[in-house]
């Protein structure tokens, strides 16, 4: 009687962990018993504040288009809004699901990435602005590129964790990271989404680089890339105008390095404070893709340099917790995954906002969290919830 009232003076929590260690499980099965860390709650901090102030930028952003469309003001802010509530639920399953459980669906996952980007080249497939990377089903359109990104990411993390010890073995643990490298890049390339195909890239050399392959083998896939960059660049002149316009901005302001050259005006015309919510010009059709790829500038325009400042400052958090994250995790294949997703969410911020401000191309790269697209919005999220899974265990 003695034992059982004991028991029942246990928490449930308690009482599994206690049946765990009995039956020898409690190391590969996630139960939250213990009180997250600072680093736990700062990352869900940082995520809430991104995807609330996405939510509130796109509906300033993008309520003149949806007019001019002939909708409603406030169309576009209703799919981002409904997009965010299936994120969040995204989230709530990966940040559940064991993220060891992974390891046995990875193939399934990839498969799966790969097979949907097949579906733009489809009669459901859609182009936009010169890329044909889109599918649409219905009333949904979305981008197959951003579900390949997590694959990639979980099978490069998968791959890494597991032949850790076999991490110079090129035929066991390069090979196999290459092939899905060039086969992710060749299709974003066949879809002239240009973008994908260097998040692509950076994912994978870092997920290298966390995983501690040899410098030589990284080297290897950035002279490739390069390579590869210097012959997609030179076999298209339109393509070269796309990404040499910006180191001549004022030279070309009038055709290729328009977009460019109307976000700075937008941006300078934010000031310090900006201009006050709602009440920017640049989304009046001055700025092509106000709502999406160029966000930032109407965040520049509305909030100054206050307001761009705190949002640089966010994924720059972002990045800190991220790689505490990756440092602290239990086991390879978390710290591989937490840091992959780290570079992923955090090179595509740099590359876009580097893009708005005119210091790098243009590539048509979404700002996580906060650039409309409802597969982007999604897909973060998603990923977050597994970055959150690993924060949550670890040591």
């Amino acid at each position: 009687m003695a034992t059982i009232s004991a028991d029942n003076q246990l928490t449930p929590a308690e009482r599994r962990r206690a049946v765990l260690n009995k039956s020898g499980k409690a190391q590969t099965s996630r139960l939250a018993t213990d009180v997250p860390s600072k680093v736990y709650y700062g990352i869900v901090a940082v995520i809430t504040v991104l995807v609330v102030f996405g939510l509130i930028m796109v509906l300033s952003s993008s309520s003149i288009v949806s007019i001019n469309n002939g909708g409603s003001a406030w169309y576009m802010f209703r799919k981002q809004l409904a997009w965010s509530v299936c994120g969040f639920f995204a989230l709530l399953v990966t940040y559940r699901m064991p993220y060891h459980i992974w390891h046995r669906l990875v193939i399934y996952v990839l498969a799966t990435g790969v097979g949907l980007m097949l579906l733009p080249f489809s009669p459901i497939g859609v182009t936009i602005n010169g890329a044909r990377a889109w599918a649409e089903i219905g009333p949904v359109r979305f981008q197959p590129s951003e579900i390949l990104k997590v694959a990639v990411l979980l099978y490069c993390a998968s791959v890494l964790g597991r032949r850790r010890k076999e991490i110079e073995n090129v035929q066991r643990t390069f090979v196999p990271i290459v092939t899905v490298w060039f086969v992710a890049v060749a299709l974003c390339m066949i879809q002239k989404d240009f973008g994908a195909a260097i998040v692509f890239t950076c994912v994978i050399l870092s997920t290298m680089f966390i995983a501690g392959t040899p410098m030589r083998l990284i080297g290897t896939i950035g002279a490739l890339t390069a390579l590869g960059s210097v012959v997609a660049i030179s076999a298209s002149s339109r393509v070269q105008q796309r990404f040499l316009s910006f180191l001549d901005l004022d030279g070309n302001k009038g055709h290729s390095a328009y977009q460019v050259w109307q976000s700075i005006l937008s941006i300078s015309n934010g000031g310090v404070t900006g201009v006050g919510a709602g009440r920017g010009t640049g989304k009046w059709g001055y700025v092509p893709l106000a709502h999406s790829d160029f966000i930032f500038a109407i965040v520049a325009e509305e909030f100054g340099l206050i307001g761009s400042t705190l949002v640089i400052g966010l994924f720059l958090a972002l990045a800190l917790l991220g790689i505490q994250v990756a440092l602290r995790a239990r086991d390879p294949f978390g710290a591989v995954l937490a840091g992959g997703i780290t570079t992923w969410l955090c090179i595509q911020a740099t590359i876009n906002i580097g893009g708005v401000i005119g210091a790098l191309p243009v590539t048509g790269l979404t700002l996580p969290f906060i650039s409309y697209g409802g597969s982007s919005l999604f897909m973060v999220m998603a990923a977050s919830g597994l970055l959150l899974n690993v924060a949550r265990n670890m040591k």
